[in-house]
């Protein structure tokens, strides 16, 4: 509570800042406790907190939860404000029951449901979501989208039913919001305004004569993330002045462009932005890298103790570097009290996304978390795309243990690393793996674990393993060491041995 209250105190002064003006180094944040869970009502306080079972209060989302008109041109978006554009949008859509086959004699239920095709605003990413976070769903889930201004329709396209495991953990003050809800993992189809989707229970067998239900409350999530943010001007560098933005692995570097004026950081960004403030100055949207002396010299400071293995820091994309809108999330930050182990997985989005395109994928998927499944941030601590760029998650610090929403029995005292795609059966990029271990072996130093090493954690309580069983595992682990899953994706887990391998060589043992 007293880290709490400083952190407060400072990222309030920090809000009237602007870049590229430091702030001071922060107190270290104690464990997180259930006093610090309920979201601030206070329009004027750092967050707004995760939204109602129902909530459709944000301008930006005026057709939450309703129908939209079909079919006819999706309306254009020459009309929003950047405000509006920068924030993104979600429309909630109630499935219907669909029509039941001709040679099955079978209600409503197990005949599934859907939605027609139908004209959207603009999306770019799909998911499912119920009212029962508790309930499961037993079935299939398949939707086809149209590309924004085409006439030619996708095929029908798997989304990932359990999704359950990627969760917080039972009993602990997220999972007891009220907010959150059953979902399904989210798919990124890119820049869509069509839609059409069905989900169809497990068909019933000689051992299971009747279809399980599906959930209650089933409705279609299309997550716009918004436009990217615009390019930071160059440190004291005046308005008006040309200067080049900074470039993703991967990609070419953009054409210089004419910056305004640095904006004023709001107080939900100087939140946090100031919890990195001994990495990186208040507003940064990069975290740079540094040499192995130059990560032990800094290690000293932030995470005394740390050496002497340790690797050195990699470039980190800040929340505010791919375009976080801040007032989504919940107003204060969740710790628990070390990092002993990280765990490894994918995001099940797919793979049809460009570096270029990452951010707008993770600002997608961190609506998707807060506003359809109702969490309190982003679920994962960190995520890394098929470049090798590595990017900030949860809000709180990257070089803190943040109390991730990721591994279900066990986000505590443990970290999650999403790869961004689905690797069941397309083998990751060398460029993604390489990034797993870097930033592990950087992340992991900072606590004294070393990536080569086993450690003993206690279950939270998951489908593989009863709460407040000690389970002994790999410090660097995939998703199903923990729960009874398929993520991190057979050809991804099959790299995790490298990524140890590698992390531990960076970290000199």
């Amino acid at each position: 509570m007293r880290a709490l209250l400083v952190t407060s105190v400072g990222v309030t002064c920090a809000a009237a800042l602007t870049l590229p003006l430091a702030a001071p180094a922060l107190s270290a944040p104690a464990a997180h406790s259930a006093s610090a869970r309920p979201p601030s009502l206070s329009p004027e306080s750092p967050g707004s907190g995760p939204p109602s079972a129902r909530s459709e209060a944000a301008p930006d989302e005026a057709n939450d939860g309703g129908t939209l008109e079909a079919p006819e041109a999706a309306p254009p978006r020459t009309g929003e404000t950047r405000a509006a554009a920068l924030a993104g949008s979600t429309q909630s859509l109630p499935l219907e029951p669909l029509a039941a086959p001709s040679d099955r004699a079978v209600g409503p239920a197990a005949s599934g449901q859907g939605l027609d095709r139908r004209t959207a605003r603009p999306f770019s990413l799909v998911g499912v979501v119920w009212d029962d976070a508790e309930a499961e769903l037993h079935g299939t889930v398949q939707v086809r989208t149209r590309a924004t201004g085409g006439t030619s329709w996708s095929d029908w396209q798997d989304v990932e039913t359990h999704n359950a495991e990627h969760a917080a953990d039972l009993g602990s003050a997220e999972r007891a919001s009220g907010a959150v809800r059953g979902a399904t993992a989210p798919l990124w189809v890119g820049d869509s305004d069509g839609v059409e989707v069905r989900v169809r229970p497990e068909a019933a067998d000689p051992q299971h004569p009747a279809a399980v239900p599906l959930p209650e409350g089933l409705r279609l999530e299309l997550v716009d993330p918004g436009a990217d943010p615009a390019p930071e001007p160059a440190p004291g560098a005046p308005a008006g002045r040309t200067v080049t933005p900074a470039a993703f692995a991967g990609n070419p570097v953009p054409p210089p462009t004419t910056t305004a004026v640095p904006e004023v950081l709001t107080a939900e960004s100087a939140a946090t932005s100031a919890v990195n403030a001994d990495l990186a100055p208040l507003g940064a949207t990069v975290i740079p890298a540094l040499t192995k002396a130059e990560t032990e010299e800094e290690a000293a400071i932030v995470a005394a103790g740390a050496k002497p293995y340790i690797g050195p820091r990699p470039k980190i994309v800040t929340r505010k570097g791919w375009g976080a809108d801040e007032k989504l999330r919940e107003r204060n930050f969740a710790y628990t009290k070390s990092v002993k182990a990280a765990f490894v997985h994918h995001s099940a989005t797919g793979n049809n996304y460009t570096c270029k395109q990452a951010p707008s994928v993770l600002r997608s998927i961190y609506r998707y978390h807060v506003k359809s499944s109702g969490w309190r941030d982003f679920g994962y601590n960190f995520a890394v795309d098929k470049c090798g760029n590595i990017y900030e998650g949860r809000a709180g610090g990257v070089a803190k243990a943040v109390l991730g929403a990721h591994t279900l029995g066990f986000n505590t005292n443990t970290m999650g690393v999403a790869v961004l795609g689905t690797y069941s059966s397309t083998n990751p990029p060398a460029a993604a793996v390489t990034a797993v271990s870097k930033l592990t072996a950087w992340k992991l130093g900072l606590f004294g674990a070393n990536p080569k090493g086993k450690v003993t954690l206690v279950s939270g309580g998951s489908g593989k393993y009863s709460k407040g069983k000690k389970v002994k595992m790999n410090v660097i682990s995939g998703h199903r060491d923990g729960f009874a899953t398929e993520c991190p994706g057979a050809r991804l887990y099959k790299k995790l041995g490298t990524a140890r391998t590698s992390s531990a060589k960076l970290q000199g043992r």
